[in-house]
């Protein structure tokens, strides 16, 4: 299957963009790999921590193209992107940082979905949500705790939530950090992600409900199986 895509990713009110996009076209291979991930806030280096995570992953597609995408390559990928984390981390000295992640790789007709933390992945068809991942996170005394992320100080929490479902045409694939559905009603997200309007209109409507309401940097990576 084809896919079309946009992205965006924007600082907001912040001073810096701690969040990291990107997407691997793998052309021989019929494969596309999409990967969000949010820099965590109260630790140093957030945006170094998204890089670094984000990147591993895809290097790991990239150099595994012979493997079929399943949940063991994709626990494997984010196994070795939490080592990367690691050794980043401690380059001069051990720091604290981490990270969310949340991906996606289509490979014809199926969809490989894996999340840590609470940034999230949506599939739309046909007017409704049929699938959405479900943070890693609890409030406790008016504050978030993540319970899942890639940490450098405790790299065994990286393991991922992983789902894998079919896909068909007009379907749509949306990953985004939580800088983005926390700036608007959960219905309001997913009725503008289905509008029957051109990818890069609807991306648009979503960056302008976030750049009025978003406290925080928000990324989105919003595809379409044509």
């Amino acid at each position: 299957m084809k896919i079309k895509y946009t992205t965006f990713s924007e600082a907001g009110v912040r001073r810096a963009n701690q969040d990291v996009c990107r997407v691997v076209e793998i052309s021989d291979c019929d494969m596309i790999l999409m990967v969000v991930c949010d820099g965590m806030g109260g630790h140093a280096l957030g945006d170094v921590a998204a890089e670094t995570v984000c990147n591993a992953v895809c290097d790991y597609w990239e150099t595994h193209t012979d493997c079929n995408d399943s949940a063991l390559k994709t626990i494997e990928a984010c196994r070795q992107a939490s080592d990367a984390l690691y050794k980043r981390s401690r380059v001069v000295r051990p720091i604290e940082m981490g990270t969310t992640l949340v991906m996606a790789g289509v490979e014809g007709n199926k969809v490989t979905s894996a999340h840590c933390g609470d940034s999230r992945c949506y599939l739309l068809r046909d007017g409704g949500v049929v699938y959405q991942t479900q943070d890693h996170s609890d409030f406790h005394i008016g504050s978030e705790v993540v319970s899942k992320c890639f940490f450098s100080m405790a790299p065994e929490i990286a393991v991922p939530d992983v789902a894998q479902f079919e896909v068909k045409r007009g379907d749509r694939i949306f990953l985004c950090s939580d800088g983005v559905y926390r700036s608007m009603a959960p219905q309001i997200l997913t009725a503008r992600l289905q509008d029957y309007k051109p990818l890069e209109v609807v991306a648009d409507v979503i960056k302008f409900l976030c750049e009025k309401y978003s406290k925080d940097n928000y990324t989105g990576i919003l595809a379409e199986i044509v």
